[in-house]
């Protein structure tokens, strides 16, 4: 059992996983992923966008950042800009990705207590590995499930099957933890317990508590403390 330095009646206690979300989740991505997206309105002569709401869209992909940045484009031109996304933000992952406030103090809780835990997230993997790599996370992690590494992407399970596989850990003694609602949609459809967080890219207007998460937190550090499920 996983836990071992964990008290009595703590979800830390009963579970063997812990899976995370990436952008908005474990790290704080907006700054370099809302800095390519300047620069490519910038080359194209396009407004850009107000920072924070472009910061609240980030869990929308490159796709959704392209189409809040050039709602007038037909959809070729907004794919075409997508993938022009994407080689800008690839020249500069890290410069200003950092984990979010207390999530280092989380993770080293995690490994001390013997719980494996992991990524699963719809970003492609030619950006999600060179990242956690250069933030040192990469050898930490027990696995990475990238938004190519199935057929199919959150919402639907299979990523997060396929972490748990790649874990050898039963789906109800896992967690996810995700910061848009089909993080936990896909969470649910797994059968993990799941955990909806407040600190990153909420789209405007939605509200977690009604992503019907098992626990919903405001700070990494409140996981380590949440009680066990009854």
């Amino acid at each position: 059992m996983s836990g071992a330095d964990t008290p009595e009646g703590l979800l830390l206690n009963e579970v063997d996983a812990i899976l995370f979300d990436l952008d908005g989740t474990l790290l704080d991505t907006a700054p370099d992923l809302v800095g390519a997206l300047f620069r490519l309105c910038a080359q194209e002569h396009q407004p850009l966008p107000d920072y924070q709401l472009a910061a609240q869209h980030v869990s929308t992909g490159a796709i959704g950042l392209v189409r809040l940045a050039f709602p007038d484009h037909d959809e070729q031109k907004q794919e075409e800009l997508r993938q022009r996304l994407v080689d800008t933000y690839a020249t500069n992952l890290h410069e200003n990705t950092l984990l979010y406030p207390g999530m280092e103090d989380l993770l080293k809780r995690i490994e001390t207590s013997e719980i494996r835990w992991g990524v699963v997230t719809n970003k492609i993997a030619e950006l999600t590995e060179p990242l956690l790599e250069q933030l040192g996370l990469r050898q930490r992690t027990g696995t990475v499930v990238s938004g190519d590494s199935t057929d199919h992407r959150k919402p639907h399970p299979d990523p997060l099957l396929l972490a748990l596989k790649e874990l050898g850990v039963a789906p109800g003694k896992a967690v996810y933890v995700g910061d848009a609602p089909q993080d936990i949609a896909s969470g649910k459809a797994a059968g993990t317990i799941t955990i909806a967080v407040r600190w990153g890219y909420i789209i405007p207007g939605t509200d977690p508590n009604d992503w019907q998460a098992d626990y919903t937190i405001d700070h990494p550090e409140e996981l380590a403390g949440l009680p066990a499920l009854r």
